[in-house]
């Protein structure tokens, strides 16, 4: 069978036939890992394409007899529209990921079939079954994959667009997460449990990447014992890569200095705020934010930058929230921050709490990007959270700021660190220039914020 296996992309970065023109925000990419795990689960009889709606336009005539399509809940629309154009052609659809996962009822009309959680087990009997004309409507698995069931990705599908993505190597040393964070899809979908790959499966895969590479599980360190055993290994491959995990790290200073030593550059961390009756409400109250100085500075100590995680509009947020956050972006020396709007998604438990209280005011799953605003926040108005949001963005990442967080990276974590971090930081201006995102300060007037100066690093933190 032909089989052509698509990431539906947002309108606003979508390549069309009409809008060929690729957006400039290639550090926001990295692999399409889904679609290249399941083209690994693919019997090589059957011939597969890839598709990223993000940088090539998808033709809905292809000459294809199986079209996979993988989402989440702000993707849901467009891969519903697509779907239902392929079946009016004929075409058999199938659907995976979060999305269908956790509403299966609702993607099922829409598509032949839905495959209920991870892909392995699940896609080989779909292919079987299309092949002998039984295709159900619905399949699960009733425990999770075993870890050593999980295929190298087959990355020479994402040759001929790699140009466009960060790094098309990815690499997942294990799925889940054992914390249970109440807005988290992650833990919802893995039923808040984490498996590692048998080691020696994910050694030999990087053995085969280049020296640059992403990990990409959700949190490195989901099993210390494991992350020492694998850091360990990779000393000597000598690697350089880039990864996510909780601020826990910092607390262990063996596993800080070992993930150094095996080439970490920069770590993807959800900080989340400032408040610690927020993380206490949403039960991540063991990130105690009372030491969010001290542990980022740690992790920067080890050479290693940090990409914030922010979510606003929480509970025990005001129109005060956005200033202090700033302020604390500056004074922490975080090199890039990703700022989320309060988003309860489908399957989480602050989805059913929200909705239980009556608080979800906005239907669009397009709006469920983390972008928007689509709850009734506690202590302000949605759009005040919206202006916040975009507030923060504007401001850390205007031109003069991001120059001198690259120069104080240069001199603090070293030129291929320092490098990232300035990627990033002109990508995020981009897209802030490119969606017109100004934002303004709700806690009055909007203002402009000096950037900071360049401080002094020691080995015990920043001098203020």
């Amino acid at each position: 069978m032909r089989i052509l296996l698509v990431l539906p992309a947002a309108e606003s970065v979508r390549v069309t036939r009409e809008t060929r023109s690729v957006p400039r925000r290639s550090m926001l990419r990295f692999s399409v890992l889904p679609l290249t795990t399941v083209a690994g689960l693919t019997p090589r009889r059957h011939s597969v394409t890839l598709l990223d709606e993000n940088v090539e336009p998808l033709d809905l005539d292809a000459d294809v007899d199986v079209v996979g399509i993988t989402f989440m809940t702000a993707l849901a629309p467009r891969a519903y529209e697509i779907a239902d154009a392929f079946r009016a052609r004929g075409r058999t659809v199938v659907a995976g990921g979060y999305h269908p996962t956790f509403l299966p009822e609702e993607a099922a009309g829409h598509f032949d079939a839905v495959v209920v959680g991870e892909a392995e087990g699940n896609w080989e009997r779909v292919l079987e079954d299309i092949e002998a004309g039984r295709l159900r409507r619905i399949y699960r698995r009733p425990e999770p994959c075993v870890p050593a069931e999980i295929p190298v990705p087959r990355r020479e599908l994402t040759e001929r667009t790699a140009r466009h993505y960060a790094t098309i190597h990815a690499v997942q040393t294990g799925r889940g997460c054992r914390h249970a964070c109440r807005y988290c899809s992650v833990t919802a979908f893995h039923r808040g449990a984490h498996r590692s790959r048998p080691l020696d499966h994910v050694l030999e895969e990087l053995r085969g990447v280049p020296r640059d590479f992403m990990f990409v599980d959700d949190n490195l360190l989901a099993d210390p014992d494991y992350a020492r055993a694998l850091l360990r290994a990779m000393v000597p491959l000598r690697k350089r890569w880039v990864g996510q995990c909780s601020l826990e790290i910092a607390d262990d200073p063996e596993l800080l200095r070992l993930a150094r030593r095996a080439g970490c550059i920069g770590l993807f961390i959800g900080i989340e705020t400032l408040s610690a009756a927020n993380l206490e409400a949403v039960e991540k109250g063991w990130s105690d934010s009372a030491g969010h100085l001290g542990r980022i500075a740690a992790i920067r100590r080890a050479g290693i930058g940090i990409v914030a995680g922010i979510i606003v509009g929480m509970d025990g947020d005001d129109t005060g929230t956005f200033e202090r956050t700033l302020d604390f972006l500056d004074r922490a020396r975080i090199d890039a921050v990703q700022v989320n709007v309060m988003t309860p998604l489908p399957g989480t438990p602050l989805f059913e709490a929200f909705e239980r209280q009556g608080r979800i005011l906005d239907r669009d799953y397009g709006h469920y990007d983390f972008r928007h605003c689509v709850i009734r926040p506690a202590r302000m108005t949605p759009g005040e959270v919206q202006d916040g949001a975009d507030w923060i963005y504007a401001q850390f990442y205007r031109a003069d700021r991001i120059l001198l967080r690259f120069a104080r990276s240069l001199i603090a974590l070293g030129p291929a660190a320092a490098w990232v971090g300035l990627r990033l930081g002109l990508t995020y201006r981009y897209d802030n220039r490119r969606e017109r995102i100004v934002g303004r300060n709700p806690a009055g007037k909007p203002v402009r914020v000096p950037a900071p100066a360049i401080l002094e690093e020691t080995d015990s933190g920043i001098l203020c």
